[in-house]
């Protein structure tokens, strides 16, 4: 593989999970010279906190966000104190490894009959409680709208708009760091995304890459890399930038196709097509 040393981009373990363990994942994606890592709870704790802490240090990357936490939706009393307690977790296990941010993804509907605004003003209780323990252990919650087509069963927030209006209301001073994900595999669609960002750009904390394809095999584990789908990257990134948004870009994939091939490959293809990105995003400014 080329030296790519001194590469201001981050890759998200769930790009190469099923090929790679975190301990595997952090030397395969150090061996490229790439900046960052975005590592998944189940992942650290499989490994071991302090090891793996260890092990990303000796690496020389720094984490950019610990995925995920959230899952705030629950009306039941119980299930949402239960939440609470395991957001509380994640905030405890970010801070141990180094992980600034945590990335929050709201939840769905806790049953197929409740109203929409109920749900996403519980979502928004479950946040303002969280901030105190999350400033307490110098962690920013990171909230990430998903796509619409996830509102029933994974996220109620599904546009930045709706991340960075919970912010200005539940953080309006920007005191605390709350702040949002910018993702283009849910973000791309939206109509109104060039004004969203802009909104988003002193609470900007992660901005996740990767492709939309269509036809879809399926809406979850069809990712794809950037370049092959319908989402204009290029005006995206120029966008991020034009913001004033200055974050290290991650891929982050959930694709049974990419799953299926080497992890060194899908590394270096995810590196070479974000270098043709960046290379087009500068060469029109």
């Amino acid at each position: 593989m080329p030296d790519q040393s001194n590469l201001d981009l981050a890759i998200n373990t769930a790009t190469t999970r099923r090929q790679w363990s975190l301990a595997q994942a952090i030397d395969g994606y150090a061996r490229t010279g790439i900046s960052a890592i975005g590592p998944w709870r189940e992942e650290v704790r499989e490994m071991g906190h302090e090891r793996a802490a260890r092990q990303i240090r000796d690496a020389g990357v720094k984490v950019t966000g610990l995925c995920r936490a959230g899952l705030l939706s629950a009306l039941d009393e119980a299930q949402f104190r239960a939440a609470l307690d395991d957001n509380r977790r994640a905030i405890d296990e970010a801070a141990a490894i180094g992980a600034k941010v945590v990335v929050l993804v709201a939840g769905g509907l806790p049953s197929s009959v409740v109203e929409l605004t109920e749900v996403r003003r519980r979502v928004a209780e479950g946040i303002a409680t969280l901030i105190p323990d999350a400033k307490a252990a110098g962690v920013q919650l990171g909230i990430e709208p998903l796509h619409p087509i996830y509102a029933a069963d994974r996220c109620v927030i599904n546009t930045l708009d709706q991340a960075v209006d919970l912010c200005d209301n539940l953080d309006p001073d920007g005191e605390n760091g709350l702040g949002v994900i910018i993702d283009t595999y849910h973000v791309w669609w939206d109509p109104g995304l060039t004004e969203a960002v802009d909104r988003a750009a002193s609470r900007a904390l992660g901005y996740h890459i990767n492709d939309w394809m269509s036809p879809q095999a399926d809406p979850l584990n069809d990712r794809g890399m950037m370049g092959d789908g319908s989402i204009d990257l290029v005006g995206i990134t120029r966008l991020i930038r034009s913001a004033g948004i200055a974050l290290t870009p991650e891929v982050e994939l959930f694709s049974d196709c990419w799953w299926a091939e080497d992890p060194d490959v899908v590394v270096g293809t995810g590196i070479e097509r974000w270098r043709t990105i960046t290379a087009q995003v500068t060469a029109t400014e």
